[in-house]
Formats: structure tokens, C-alpha cells, sequence
């Protein structure tokens, strides 16, 4: 594995600041001005591996969909052993205050910005199917949290399962089976960040409006964000950054499918330039051709245009 200085600074600021949070991905946060952190870590996949993507999304924080993007072309259910993979773990940080939890539905990861650490940790999720999204240009607040939460799904729901030959019972008791799996904060009425029962799902749309993590994040979560926490969701496939030194960055994700037209559309789903980031990529000294490239390329990370 390929690992720079500023990689391993950022992994020794995480074992050292949250030691005891080893699964989680922590960051210091940048200079003022900045919205770039991190490096990406290229790594090789053993010989006699026989492993799926998932597992090596899994083992460096990664969601399925930001291990595809960033390495196009991969077998996800068996990539080549000896080949090369790329970890994704350069970003832009959200355009956001910095506080609390940000959750940006397009990269489907989550941000949180523990107070007076000056450190975020940033923690890949699974969002809303259609049709059941996961909100959207919304703030709310944590209101209660809960170990061993039950799961009362609706009568559309256990319609739904039933369809498909699967009987739910009224309320899923706590516990290894539940799909909210052990741990929830809850935020609204209707929505959560919770846990999951499956070993898959991260990086995907895969649930019904709410925010699904991997065991130890949730649980990480659980005991780290107070009742009270602030929490944006936003949906940016898009961010862009005018670093300090002038360096004008682009990170491009693929946006979330609209329709059932789209998503079986083999095109891709059309971009929205907002009107930020056109204003910083139209400056003179941006080279188009490079923002041309990161445009269809879409690979989720960190691209500079200048």
C-alpha cells in the first residue's frame, strides 16, 4: 500500500484524537479558507484474493459507490487480484457551516464536526430509495438517541415485503436481527440514523428515507453526538474550492436518479451547475478542458482546474 506523509499525518491525528473510534475516518480540519483534506491511498489487491468490493470498501471506510466511481471499470462482485485500487479518501468539505452533522445525500456520506476538536470524521452511509428519499435541503436537530431500537414499519411496508413472500411482524424487537440495527439517533418524526443488519447497503439506496451506517459508525455516533446535535442534509454532486494559495478544485459525484426513466436510462443522470460553482469554475484562469474531463468523468474526488 501507497501512503504519503500527509496521509499518515492524517492517520496518526485520527489514532491519536479518537483512539478508541479506530473504524472511524478523522480528519483535521483545514486551514481557513480551505475545504480540501485528505489524500488518496492507492492500494493492490493480493494475489489469491478472492474478496468482493464491498470488503475493501468496508475496510477503508469507504461506501460501495465511492470505491465505483473512483475506480471505473472494476468488477464489483470480484476485482482482479494484482490489480490496483484507488481509496478515495481526498474531499472537499460540504459548503456548510461547520457544525454538527452534515449529510450530503449525492457522495452519501456523512460529516461530523465534534466540538472544540477542530477535527471532522467523515463516515460513508446508505440513503432512501426512490421514492422513499432521504431528505433533502433540510435542518433539524438529534432529538433523542437509542441502544437496541425496534423498527415499527408501515402498513405500505409489510405490503411491500409481503409481495415478495416475506411476513413482518407489527414491531421488529431490538436486537442482531433488526434492520435498524443496534443503535439510533432520531431526528424529526419519521427519520433516524441507524445501524443495519446487513453487511451491505453502504453506499447505496437501499433503505426507506433513513440514514444507514455500519455497526461500529453508528455506534461510534451513539456515543459521541449529544441530543440537541444540529443536523443539515444537502444534496451536492458537485462542490467546488478556491484554496488559499489560489488552486481552484472540482469533486464531482454522480447525481441521485429523479425518476424510474433515469435510472434505467444507460446515460447519465444530467448535472445542475448551481450558481456557486459556475462562479468558480468560469474564472479565466481555470482550464476548461480539465473541467470538461472531471465533468464526464465523475470519479468523486478532488480534481484541480487550474
Amino acid at each position: 500500500m501507497k501512503m504519503s506523509i500527509r496521509a499518515l499525518l492524517t492517520l496518526f491525528t485520527a489514532l491519536t484524537v479518537f483512539s478508541q473510534a479506530a473504524s472511524a475516518v478523522v480528519y483535521p480540519l483545514p486551514a481557513k479558507g480551505s475545504r480540501l483534506i485528505g489524500e488518496n491511498i492507492e492500494i493492490t489487491i493480493p494475489a489469491d484474493s478472492k474478496l468482493p468490493l464491498e470488503s475493501f470498501a468496508a475496510e477503508y471506510q469507504m461506501g460501495f459507490s465511492n470505491m465505483l466511481e473512483a475506480n471505473p471499470g472494476v468488477d464489483p462482485f470480484l476485482p482482479k487480484p494484482g490489480s490496483k485500487l484507488l481509496i478515495p479518501q481526498q474531499l472537499l468539505l460540504p459548503d456548510t457551516p461547520r457544525e454538527g452533522i452534515i449529510i450530503n445525500s449525492a457522495e452519501m456520506r456523512l460529516y461530523y464536526f465534534p466540538k472544540g476538536s477542530n477535527t471532522v470524521v467523515v463516515l460513508p452511509i446508505g440513503i432512501g430509495q426512490l421514492g422513499t428519499d432521504t431528505p433533502k435541503d433540510w435542518v433539524t436537530t438529534v432529538q433523542r438517541k437509542k441502544a437496541g431500537p425496534t423498527w415499527t414499519p408501515t402498513a405500505k411496508m409489510r405490503a411491500e415485503y409481503a409481495a415478495e413472500g416475506e411476513i413482518l411482524p407489527a414491531v421488529v424487537p431490538a436486537g442482531p436481527d433488526n434492520p435498524m440495527g443496534l443503535h439510533a439517533l432520531y431526528i424529526g418524526r419519521l427519520y433516524a440514523i441507524h445501524g443495519t443488519n446487513a453487511n451491505f447497503g453502504i453506499g447505496l439506496r437501499v433503505s426507506h428515507g433513513c440514514v444507514r451506517l455500519r455497526s461500529d459508525d453508528i455506534k461510534y455516533l451513539f456515543n459521541k453526538v449529544p441530543v440537541g446535535t444540529r443536523v443539515q442534509f444537502i444534496n451536492e454532486p458537485i462542490k467546488v474550492s478556491v484554496e488559499p494559495d489560489g488552486s481552484r478544485y472540482v469533486e464531482v459525484h454522480n447525481p441521485l436518479s429523479a425518476n424510474e426513466e433515469q435510472i434505467k436510462s444507460k446515460d447519465p443522470v444530467p448535472l445542475t451547475i448551481t450558481a456557486l460553482v459556475e462562479k468558480v469554475l468560469t474564472d479565466p484562469a481555470v482550464n476548461q478542458s480539465e473541467v470538461d474531463t472531471a465533468m464526464k468523468a465523475r470519479l468523486g474526488m478532488p480534481v484541480k482546474v487550474n
